[in-house]
């Protein structure tokens, strides 16, 4: 029976469990109500599982369908991938490739990798623009980016396909005359909640209404992140930034790496190529996200 599971079951799922609703996924799916339970039925049928509790005015996924749906959503983005790499590759080199890259993405990465593609795409001028949090994703979804490097926006609109590039390390930090740098210990957030923290905002929509690693209640924020580099050499406040743009800072003393509560083991960014499924990158674009996925797990390979 589980080999007759189909990717429409799979993506209607999905559907159900992201809407909060079989109306509202039908509407989604353009399809009737009825339709998308009798698919959620014989999804459960055949998995022998009850993937959404229904005793409640909207059904709730069951802590077995959590389980499965993580599962289905691999299924259907490596669908998804796969069918827009192969329409990618079908189509012909891109007379310009224009890309977004995530602020917190290591710049010098970025022009190692674009040496060789002069190299290889003589003939196709190349165009990016650097963003942060729902401002790597929007120039993707209007369509003025081919794909972004997107790592600071944990949630993704729909419509999109995400492929795993690598991870940033990101740390803590504060000007050495900070009086957070001369905490003794691992730093409680009570702590932290008493200095200003220096956070990125955002330029785009995507991100209104939600903070990402927020910890202090008064923050200033800043758009750019050379800019909250510069404040927080000079004092101003404490925050987050990738270790790759302040590793000389912190070996030469102007900044200290801040031992934070709950946060010993480090903290990793993952970041990921982002594409549309309907409009994926053509020979250039593919040509890069796998070199760049290539260069990352060798300096990866290097650094271990």
């Amino acid at each position: 029976m589980l080999d007759g599971v189909s990717l429409d079951q799979l993506r209607t799922f999905v559907a159900a469990a992201d809407e909060g609703s079989f109306s509202a996924a039908a509407r989604r799916l353009r399809r009737t109500q009825s339709a998308v339970s009798e698919t959620i039925a014989n999804l459960e049928g055949q998995l022998s599982v009850v993937l959404f509790d229904r005793s409640a005015r909207y059904p709730k996924v069951t802590k077995q369908g959590e389980v499965l749906l993580a599962d289905a959503r691999a299924v259907v983005a490596s669908v998804d991938g796969m069918k827009a790499r192969a329409k990618g590759i079908a189509g012909g080199i891109e007379p310009e490739l224009a890309a977004v890259i995530d602020v917190f993405f290591p710049i010098a990465t970025i022009a190692d990798v674009s040496h060789e593609f002069r190299q290889e795409f003589p003939a196709t001028p190349l165009r990016l623009y650097v963003e942060a949090l729902g401002g790597a994703v929007q120039p993707v979804i209007d369509g003025r980016a081919s794909f972004g490097l997107v790592g600071s926006l944990p949630t993704l609109p729909p419509g999109l396909v995400a492929e795993r590039i690598t991870s940033v390390e990101f740390v803590m930090v504060a000007a050495a005359r900070h009086p957070l740098a001369a905490h003794q210990g691992l730093i409680p957030r009570e702590e932290l909640a008493r200095h200003v923290q220096l956070v990125l905002t955002d330029r785009s929509d995507l991100s209104q209404g939600r903070e990402f690693g927020v910890m202090s209640p008064s923050t200033w924020r800043l758009a750019d992140l050379f800019a909250k580099h510069a404040f927080l050499v000079s004092g101003l406040g404490w925050g987050g930034m990738p270790l790759h743009a302040v590793e000389k800072d912190i070996a030469e003393g102007r900044l200290i790496e801040l031992p934070i509560e709950d946060t010993a083991g480090g903290l990793k960014l993952p970041m990921s190529a982002v594409y549309r499924v309907d409009a994926p990158p053509g020979p250039a674009g593919r040509w890069m996200i796998d070199r760049l996925k290539h260069c990352s797990e060798e300096n990866s390979r290097t650094d271990d």
